[in-house]
């Protein structure tokens, strides 16, 4: 639920503090006291758009901080994004210059103002004073329908994008089939032509090696042969002189140690001259000039050589590039294959239809269930006998949302056929009726958010019926946390939490500023509610009979309130 609201020079409002209870709260001032300022900087905090438009005259910045009781599934998304901080608070702050610039935190690490709207729809929902006109547009009857059958049609969406995927590859593969068989013949022969060559993954660089060895055998002979006679053959020859000079001193080793050392080095010396020797003789023995091999190698590097120009690679790139074209051929014998490719497209839209079907049966089992839950809401709003109804609307062709759309029916009175809800005339009933479905399904779905916010949805109505949307609203607020701005007095008289808004001028410039009240500046406020600014004895009398009433309330029957809550359907 929603704790604190505070704002700093946000439109007509310089500072402001607000603390929030649990239940049924309202807020009520004159007209254009800035009611529905709260409400607008909500919206903002939870990710709105916003421009330099909400900063007050002669500030630099306008800022909002909304703190909300953390929901628990959404710990592991705070977690993952670095918004964790320990505490069960969920604290939310945006800053909008007088440029237009807009910054946002989440528990006091910088945020993304997607990542405030990601996290909107989980802690309040906000209906406006319109809100019947987003009731008559399909989409958004469907969307509550599902919302109040507990439906998740993210399995059914992923279905329809696969099926469309397979369709379009299909007819892809059809339109384009000679194309695709014409680079299909161009890739298998280039694919025939470089496979014949085989080249090796490092092969480039072995034949150059060892074209490079056989191109000039003969001067490595020659410098091989040479330095072996020097070392062992020549007189005198290394070796000769190195055990010359060890002899010598080691006649005279006893008498001073200290040319041990040289004579180390020289015995040392003499074992690596004679491995020298010895590899040198293998080389010796072991090296041809093989004018075959030459050949061979030429014959190999001018395959190579010839393939990389008419392709234009380096010579290097001709194994890459075989296994990039094989690549390519295995894709488009897929693409060209329309057996494989038209058993998928049926598989894909099986799919489909099997969700498709399960979702509509669902839909088919909450409508009933909705229609009788808004009717029973109807009769205590002032239009007995009315009748609501869910109609279901096959589509011609199925769509990402299913095989059906909705739409809802009224009739205002007993006898009257239910027509849609676009036709019906009366502002007072749109109203009414927006009222009965908000409360209705927020009933049902309290769980989903923690607080609800009405947003003078109770515009056209009156008398009885003003008193009896108050105690839904009071009765909806022992569920879930309710934040109503409103002008009707019976439903302010039904409020846990009474706020007031006042506007006033202060250096030129008009001021907005909020107070929660109780007492007599509570009855006082529903006394001008009432009766105007101009308090009188009996508005003030009538107005503490109103709370008196309230807090006493009559047992409501047939409430509208509490409709069979459908299963939650497994997706």
């Amino acid at each position: 639920m929603l704790r604190r609201l505070s704002l700093r020079d946000f439109v007509i409002v310089p500072e402001l503090e607000l603390d929030f209870a649990a239940g049924f709260s309202v807020l009520t001032g004159e007209t254009g006291a800035g009611k529905s300022i709260l409400v607008d900087a909500l919206q903002l905090a939870l990710g709105s758009r916003g421009d330099a438009g909400v900063v007050r005259e002669g500030a630099t910045r306008a800022e909002i901080s909304a703190e909300f009781d953390r929901p628990v599934h959404l710990t592991g998304w705070l977690e993952e994004a670095g918004f964790d901080d320990g505490s069960g608070s969920l604290l939310l702050r945006r800053v909008i210059d007088a440029q237009g610039k807009s910054r946002a935190w989440i528990n006091g690490s910088p945020a993304t103002v997607t990542q405030l709207r990601e996290l909107a729809d989980s802690l309040l929902d906000i209906h406006g004073q319109h809100a019947w006109q987003g009731l008559t547009r399909q989409p958004a009857v469907r969307a509550l329908l599902d919302n109040y059958a507990g439906l998740d049609c993210t399995v059914l969406g992923h279905a329809y994008a696969a099926w469309r995927v397979a369709s379009d590859q299909l007819a892809a593969a059809e339109s384009r089939q000679a194309d695709l068989l014409r680079e299909r013949e161009r890739l298998a022969w280039q694919i025939g032509e470089v496979a014949r060559l085989s080249p090796g993954l490092d092969e480039w660089d072995s034949l150059n090696s060892e074209h490079q060895k056989l191109a000039h055998a003969q001067s490595l002979l020659d410098a091989v042969r040479a330095a072996l006679d020097a070392l062992t053959e020549a007189e005198p020859s290394a070796e000769s002189q190195t055990d010359k000079a060890l002899t010598q001193l080691e006649k005279v080793l006893d008498y001073d140690s200290g040319l041990l050392p040289a004579v180390e080095a020289l015995r040392g010396a003499q074992a690596q001259l004679q491995d020298a020797g010895h590899t040198l003789s293998t080389y010796l023995h072991g090296t041809e000039l093989e004018p075959a091999r030459m050949q061979e190698l030429d014959d190999r590097l001018s395959a190579w050589l010839t393939l990389a120009r008419r392709y234009r690679r380096p010579p290097a790139e001709l194994p890459q590039l075989l296994n990039q074209w094989q690549s390519e051929l295995q894709a488009l014998d897929a693409a060209t294959d329309i057996a494989t490719l038209s058993a998928a497209l049926v598989s894909a839209r099986s799919g489909f239809e099997r969700e498709a079907k399960r979702i509509s049966s669902l839909r088919r089992a909450a409508a009933p269930k909705l229609a009788a839950a808004v009717t029973q809401a109807m009769q205590q709003l002032g239009m007995g006998g009315g009748q609501f109804e869910v109609s279901l609307l096959a589509q011609e062709q199925p769509q990402s949302f299913g095989l059906e759309s909705a739409e809802f029916l009224v009739a205002g009175h007993a006898g009257s056929t239910p027509r849609p809800l676009a036709k019906v005339a009366s502002g007072g009933e749109l109203s009414r009726i927006a009222l009965g479905i908000a409360v209705t399904t927020c009933q049902q779905d309290s769980g989903g958010v923690g607080t609800l916010i009405f947003d003078e949805i109770d515009a056209g109505v009156g008398g009885a019926v003003a008193e009896t949307v108050g105690r839904l609203m009071k009765q909806l607020g022992r569920s879930t946390q309710v934040l109503a701005v409103t002008h009707l007095p019976q439903v302010a008289a039904c409020a846990d939490q009474h706020l007031v808004v006042a506007k006033a001028m202060a250096a030129g410039q008009t001021l907005s500023s909020v107070q929660a009240v109780s007492g007599e500046a509570r009855v006082a406020e529903i006394a001008r509610m009432l009766g105007g600014e101009r308090l009188s004895s009996t508005s003030l009398a009538h107005a503490q009979e109103m709370l008196d009433l309230s807090a006493n309330p009559a047992p409501m029957t047939n409430s509208a309130a509490t409709p069979t809550r459908p299963k939650k359907a497994k997706s």
